[in-house]
């Protein structure tokens, strides 16, 4: 497989054919993506508190150095996301790191909603992306229309024009069947 190829592959997107799912993967991703950064944020705050707190709580070795590392995956990943840019590949590390703190609840509460509800909506987020992509809006299909040769321009344009047509003939039935 070409470099070209692997780089293509990873940053399209799938297709959606409609404008108001595509304009809500972008809303989602910005959200999403702008809300995970105060998480990272929070646990650079007070790495060693974060580190005895959560991580050495379950068990994983190396404390301190994993929690930099789900750190700085939320503080570099989340506006990854965010923009749309590498969102596969960030969404993979924020997936991640939302599972762990999952764990991290299920140990501390059981199945116990409260406590798995916000980690469990960012997963359940982040593996929408890992699996979708960012969508056409976003800087990854940006890149991926350059290094394809405009396929992705063509294709989205297609989707477009398929929408409008199926609009247009969605009208044209509903005034003849008055």
């Amino acid at each position: 497989m070409s470099i070209n190829k692997l780089l293509t592959t990873i940053f399209k997107p799938n297709y959606t054919p409609n404008f108001w799912s595509q304009t809500t993967w972008a809303i989602l991703r910005a959200v999403v993506g702008i809300m995970m950064i105060h998480n990272g944020l929070d646990k650079l705050s007070n790495i060693e508190s974060f580190a005895e707190a959560y991580v050495a709580y379950i068990g994983l070795p190396f404390p301190i150095f994993l929690s930099y590392v789900a750190a700085y995956t939320e503080l570099i990943g989340a506006p990854l996301v965010a923009i749309g840019l590498f969102t596969r590949p960030a969404a993979l590390g924020l997936f991640a790191t939302m599972c762990v703190a999952m764990y991290h609840h299920i140990l501390v509460a059981g199945l116990s909603l409260p406590y798995l509800e916000l980690s469990a909506i960012y997963a359940a987020c982040f593996l929408f992306f890992l699996v979708n992509g960012a969508g056409l809006f976003s800087t990854d299909a940006l890149i991926a229309n350059k290094l394809n040769g405009s396929a992705l321009s063509q294709k989205a344009k297609q989707i477009m024009l398929l929408e409008k047509s199926y609009q247009a003939s969605d009208i044209k039935e509903t005034v003849s069947n008055k």
